[in-house]
């Protein structure tokens, strides 16, 4: 009697292990795609399976991974060295390093050998353009693309988005074999999905799974400007950047995140919407940078408690936590206690959505709001503008080796509206990297540059005119940290 119910314990496992197992128990029957596609009968326990019955319930993605398999491509990154100092892991504002510098033993000085990483990514046009992560190249010295077919091709960064994380590369080829973008629109929970990638460096593995929820919006993120596609396809580190193919072998998603507790993957998996990712693809190809629009506000959900004490009939919209002062919601006649209700005739579920909606208006284009205040709803009209960005991350963040700021080891970006109110600071430039001659000189990443030489610089060019204009071989960066600013002196050779 033990040894049977293991038997039987046996055959339930090997059902668990997915549909190629199960379509191997059931008589090696496999669906075809246009069969795969149809509903999903429930399945029968193990126990009483007919081994004659059918398996057209059963998914088939084998012909899908053949077809588009070779379009998914391994995305290799080697970060930029950092410079030691003479006491590495002392921090030079550290009270006890101007101590040890006087009077200890130095260590010498070196190179930590640059960091390593992989990714994936999809080929998305014949001639080398590829969608992948921002995450996946950020800070990256070099990147190659290597294909299913073992060759190898140096890429080029065109841009990379932090907000959406979304990268375009590429590279110098012609004739590649590319993806069928999808309409992410169309997902519904419960749709067959696969992923194909490099999951700790296996390159073109194979997972499927279910579309579990749309229009995510991730817990803790600074900014949620792509409604997520939340799935229970095995992802893991490896996989960002690859595709997310629907059974019609459409690219509906770029899988991007995944919420576990041990680094692994735990059944809850993110991907950014194809839609989003193409229009990111579209900007940064031509013009180099992305433009989103704001109108100003912070909002919040509108729970149970505060849809009874607002009137409304149930928790829904997004409600007006505060206006900004001069701001295009402030001018258009938002309140704090307002609840947007639709934009543009989009109903208005949850907060998450406004962020997504007006970010992919046009600045200065005219957006009707529905909202609800005082017990009834109102319209409103707005003309949303830009917002301030970080802009495109490209192949360097640093320019080529003449460039000031690169002699110097500095890579810099201007500080968003939203960064620089946080930091509470007059500066303009926030530190990106810092390597060489200004990590010596105890310059960090998130440091935020006030001058040069006595000089206030406002944007990038100014840091280099002003680096230029140097007496001898020192560059005293003003720089401003945790709300206390100090001078810092940089040797440029």
């Amino acid at each position: 009697m033990v040894a049977r119910w293991i038997r039987i314990a046996v055959a339930v496992i090997s059902c668990g292990l997915g549909a190629a197992a199960c379509s191997q128990n059931l008589g090696d029957a496999q669906a075809r795609p246009a069969e795969a596609s149809a509903a999903l009968r429930p399945a029968q326990p193990a126990a009483a399976a007919d081994s004659s019955a059918p398996a057209a319930s059963l998914p088939d993605f084998a012909a899908l991974v053949e077809r588009y398999g070779p379009a998914v491509v391994n995305v290799a990154v080697v970060g930029k060295s950092r410079e030691v100092g003479e006491f590495p892991g002392l921090s030079p504002d550290d009270p006890f390093y101007e101590f040890f510098r006087r009077f200890g033993r130095p260590m010498p000085r070196g190179q930590i050998p640059p960091a390593r990483g992989q990714g994936s990514g999809f080929i998305v046009s014949p001639d080398g353009y590829i969608l992948t992560n921002a995450h996946v190249v950020d800070g990256a010295a070099e990147v190659t693309v290597r294909t299913t077919d073992r060759r190898e091709y140096p890429a080029k960064i065109i841009g990379a988005d932090q907000r959406t994380d979304v990268a375009v590369l590429k590279i110098e080829a012609s004739d590649l074999p590319t993806v069928r973008i999808g309409d992410a629109s169309k997902l519904r929970p419960g749709e067959w999905v696969i992923a194909i990638g490099s999951p700790f460096g296996f390159e073109n593995s194979v997972t499927a799974g279910i579309v579990s929820a749309t229009g995510r919006s991730m817990p803790g993120s600074e900014s949620n400007y792509a409604p997520f596609i939340q799935t229970d396809v095995a992802v893991n580190p490896g996989n960002s950047g690859g595709p997310l193919f629907n059974m019609s072998g459409e690219v509906v998603g770029i899988n991007s995140q995944i919420y576990s507790r041990s680094g692994g993957y735990m059944g809850l998996s993110f991907a950014i919407p194809i839609d989003v990712a193409n229009n990111i693809k579209k900007q940064l190809i031509e013009t180099g940078k992305v433009t989103r629009s704001r109108i100003g506000v912070s909002i919040q959900d509108v729970n149970a408690q505060l849809a009874e004490s607002f009137g409304l009939d149930r928790p829904r919209g997004a409600l007006v936590a505060m206006v900004e002062e001069n701001a295009p919601g402030a001018k258009g006649g938002l309140k704090a206690g307002d609840v947007i209700l639709e934009i543009d005739g989009e109903r208005i579920e949850t907060s998450s959505q406004v962020p997504v909606i007006i970010a992919n208006k046009q600045p200065g284009s005219r957006v009707t709001l529905e909202v609800w205040r005082d017990g009834r709803t109102q319209r409103l009209t707005l003309r949303p503008e830009a917002m301030h960005e970080e802009g495109a991350r490209v192949a360097s963040d640093v320019s080529d080796s003449s460039d000031e700021a690169s002699r110097m080891g500095l890579s810099v970006r201007p500080l968003t509206r939203e960064e620089k109110r946080d930091a509470d600071s007059e500066g303009d430039l926030v530190v990106v990297n810092a390597g060489g001659p200004a990590a010596a000189a105890g310059v960090r990443p998130g440091d935020i540059i006030l001058g040069v030489n006595g000089k206030r610089v406002k944007s990038v060019e100014e840091l280099r005119s002003a680096a230029k204009q140097r007496k001898g071989k020192i560059v005293a960066l003003l720089v401003q940290r945790n709300g206390a600013q100090v001078f810092l002196p940089v040797t440029v050779e």
